[in-house]
């Protein structure tokens, strides 16, 4: 076997402009960039008789439709890349620029940068990445391991009785995203926390790092309220990375299964608030009150990034101290993807007939006192409650029976790692039966990696408690899809590992 060769590149893909925000239901428009985003690219090439692969790391909260276009614009501008293994996923960010389709004006008539050019733009960027890591790939060596960060938290509270019972317009019942935890009707929360960080590093010649990849079970999703571009708490693992190790290292984050996940803690945010004014000597007072629109709220939200990523830091620090013993420069590198078509989540006559009434009924009202930012986020919040209504209609309208939808799965090799991706925010469960059954030593599961955009793809028992991301309006796919995924990605780990044996 060839040594393997490794390249590395990233692109800053954030802009002044100010581009409308995609993660919320109502409308924002950035004021400019509180820290960059980047796509960040790894090229991996086993050499001769093994497969290559480019992983691509996006700051966005997911890729809606542009893989196809950053695969065609590397193709063209290098053709010795290899087009059907080049890999992206989102962070999920919520404070990115839309790539997809989004309003361009406010309703108090503020002009959007055209999210087509914002598009255009970060297709250009993501694909010189994915040229230059592949053009800079040179011999090396990979280690790998795992160690502990709690980041993600289950964020789907569920109660003894069914919060949704006597409200028709709501799709809460015994869960309720970001429900209160000191209710006295609280019980458990419907996921654990996954503790597990997954690290893949990479090495020069000289047994130098040069990078990691780092796949966290949490999206990206902190300051998902800000107003400013910002990678969120990866911005500040960077940093840390970078001071740790030095600034030519990269950091290319993965986003593993997480539908269910947040970084937010919920039963414990008087205490949090404490340790974050203490820990980081910021106004305690102005912490616990979070209000979004007072500048302080920004500190506590950088004070829980930060405390994101010291332990992120401590994971990556605390495998790279030992995986450095085991640097291996002759490794199998192998790849595969396949579309699965995945049996849709239909929607019902009753669902149907719920979102007629909620278009019928559903008012918009603006308080008369109310200012420029209250009436921009009230009326651009109720023409989005209405349009995902009249989606889940249409979806009525058009299902048919033998429908199918469908999804591109890869799944990548990488010495004893396996990487398996999947579209969807992705609910822990689905994971842990992967990981569970993988022949490999250590299986990256990667959410939010699909060319057709990402949905919820809750488990049986979320659909059945309910709440926002469990329910009609949330997912194109339900959990008989959900194992589909489980079943195809375990057969084609299987289907790598036998090959060692031939």
């Amino acid at each position: 076997m060839e040594r393997v060769k490794i390249g590395w590149a990233k692109r800053e893909v954030s802009i002044n402009e100010p581009v409308s925000l995609a993660g919320q239901h109502h409308m924002r428009l950035s004021k400019g960039i509180h820290d960059p985003l980047y796509a960040t690219a790894l090229a991996v090439d086993g050499g001769a008789g093994q497969k290559a692969v480019i992983l691509i790391s996006c700051d966005l909260i997911s890729l809606r439709g542009i893989m196809d276009e950053v695969v065609k614009t590397a193709c063209e501008m290098d053709p010795t890349i290899p087009g059907d293994a080049i890999v992206m996923n989102a962070t999920h960010t919520h404070t990115c620029g839309f790539v997809n389709p989004s309003a361009t004006e406010t309703p108090d008539g503020r002009k959007a940068y055209p999210w087509k050019e914002f598009r255009a733009h970060y297709v250009r960027q993501a694909a010189h990445a994915a040229v230059e890591a592949w053009q800079g790939r040179k011999e090396g060596g990979i280690s790998y391991g795992y160690s502990y960060a709690v980041v993600g938290h289950s964020r789907r509270p569920v109660y003894f009785v069914d919060k949704g019972a006597d409200k028709p317009a709501t799709s809460n019942g015994h869960a309720v995203m970001y429900g209160k935890t000191n209710d006295p009707e609280f019980s458990h929360y419907e996921a654990g926390a996954d503790h597990f960080v997954n690290v893949l590093l990479t090495y020069d010649t000289e047994n130098a790092l040069t990078g990691v990849v780092v796949n966290v079970p949490c999206p990206a999703q902190v300051s998902e309220l800000g107003e400013e571009m910002s990678a969120d708490y990866w911005n500040e693992v960077r940093q840390f990375v970078r001071e740790e190790f030095g600034e030519g290292v990269f950091v290319l984050p993965q986003c593993a299964a997480a539908g269910d996940l947040s970084p937010r803690i919920l039963h414990y945010r008087a205490a949090q608030a404490r340790r974050i004014a203490l820990k980081y000597d910021m106004p305690y007072d102005e912490i616990k009150r979070k209000d979004v629109r007072n500048p302080d709220w920004n500190n506590c939200c950088m004070g829980e990034r930060y405390d994101i990523a010291e332990r992120i830091l401590f994971a990556v620090k605390d495998v790279a101290s030992w995986a450095k013993k085991d640097i291996q420069t002759c490794v199998k590198v192998d790849h595969e993807l396949k579309t699965i078509p995945l049996i849709p989540r239909f929607v019902t006559q009753a669902e149907k007939e719920k979102c007629e009434e909620i278009i019928r009924t559903r008012q918009l009202v603006i308080p008369e006192d109310a200012d420029e930012f209250t009436r921009n986020k009230l009326t651009t919040f109720h023409n989005s409650i209405i349009n995902r209504n009249k989606g889940v209609i249409k979806r009525f309208e058009e299902q048919k029976e033998d429908d199918r939808i469908p999804m591109r799965l890869h799944v990548v090799r990488i010495g004893d790692v396996a990487m398996a991706t999947n579209r969807f925010e992705y609910y822990q469960d689905y994971q842990h039966r992967i990981q569970a059954r993988s022949p490999f030593a250590q299986t990256f599961v990667i959410q939010l990696a699909g060319e057709e955009g990402g949905t919820y793809l809750p488990t049986g028992r979320a659909i059945e408690n309910k709440g926002y991301g469990s329910s009609i309006y949330e997912n194109r796919i339900g959990a008989e899809g959900g194992q589909q995924i489980v079943e195809e990605t375990l057969s084609i780990l299987n289907e790598m590992k036998a090959k060692d044996a031939q």
